[in-house]
């Protein structure tokens, strides 16, 4: 395990990869992360949580503006190998063909399903009970390159956007400690995607984290469980933003969708098409996360009745 090798991811879900790389004794020579960023409301210079894991272990960090006019410094590194893993930027090929194994992503789909920024968001907000790893060569296209290794988990229930993040960056870790000796040996199969079979799953939008309740029940809550906790997703209620923090649902005849119960068991009810959303825990805008309870005896009582907005353009 001494091939030198180049890491380059940004979030949370990259640093995990990268520490269980170190800790298995692989030559890390340098990472490579996006530039620092101004977080919460009092706007803090943060780095990203790939750098912060980097600096532990004394790693050299770049972090370039835009690496396909700024990558000389990291060519300077000699890597044998480039690994990348939710990094943020397209990758040059003078960066991809350099190296003498190349360049290999971990990527958070089953492709050649959901190319793009947001596979994990968007496999629960679309309903699927299956995702996955695939680990493959990168090319200068979007997520294109020649499959070289898939491993497969279920989506569950109870599922989010934060679980499921969690759950696939041990499932990449463990890929790559899997896959990476036989790479090195030669000992694989690289299998070209099925064009066919190809879909997108582009970054999230601001429209993308709007509620409308209009809609089967089902699909209202995976779409609140694929944002969970971040970005969110949030209602409109008499002109009020509501960030929805923890939810269930129940399926139903005879609702009114869209509309605001109230309060039931302990969690407060917005009717859907064919049944109920239940919301455990809300975060009205400019306040703290709530319990049903608590909300419902603020104003939640006053809001009782009211229909939550259909339409995102209307906010």
């Amino acid at each position: 395990m001494n091939e030198r090798i180049v890491f380059m991811g940004t979030p949370a879900f990259a640093a995990n990869v990268l520490e269980g790389l170190i800790g298995n004794g692989y030559n890390i020579v340098g990472v490579v992360t996006q530039e620092d960023k101004l977080v919460g409301r009092k706007k803090i210079m943060t780095p990203s949580p790939v750098k912060e894991a980097a600096l532990k272990y004394n790693l050299p960090v770049f972090t370039p503006h835009r690496i396909k006019e700024d990558y000389k410094d990291i060519l300077g590194l000699e890597p044998e190998l480039i690994i990348t893993s939710a990094y943020g930027q397209f990758v040059p090929e003078e960066l991809i063909e350099y190296p003498k194994y190349k360049a290999i992503n971990t990527h958070g789909s089953l492709l050649p399903k959901y190319r793009g920024g947001a596979p994990i968001q968007w496999s629960i907000i679309n309903g699927d009970d299956k995702t996955g790893i695939s680990i493959i060569y990168m090319t200068k296209g979007m997520d294109e390159g020649d499959i070289l290794y898939k491993k497969e988990i279920d989506i569950l229930k109870e599922d989010t956007n934060t679980t499921l993040f969690n759950k696939l960056s041990l499932v990449a870790l463990e890929s790559l400690l899997d896959f990476l000796p036989k790479f090195f040996a030669g000992n694989f199969e690289r299998i070209k995607q099925d064009e066919s079979l190809v879909t997108y799953a582009y970054n999230l939008k601001k429209e993308d984290e709007f509620i409308s309740f209009n809609n089967e029940t089902i699909k209202v809550y995976n779409h609140i469980r694929g944002l969970l906790d971040n970005p969110g997703a949030y209602g409109i209620l008499n002109n009020k933003k509501y960030k929805f923090i923890k939810v269930d649902y129940e399926l139903k005849d005879n609702t009114k969708a869209s509309r605001f119960v109230g309060l039931e068991n302990n969690y407060l009810r917005i009717d859907c098409i064919d049944g109920f959303i239940k919301v455990l825990e809300i975060k009205p805008e400019g306040k703290n996360n709530m319990d049903a309870k608590s909300f419902y005896n603020g104003v939640g009582k006053s809001l009782a009745g009211l229909s939550f907005s259909e339409d995102y353009e209307q906010q």
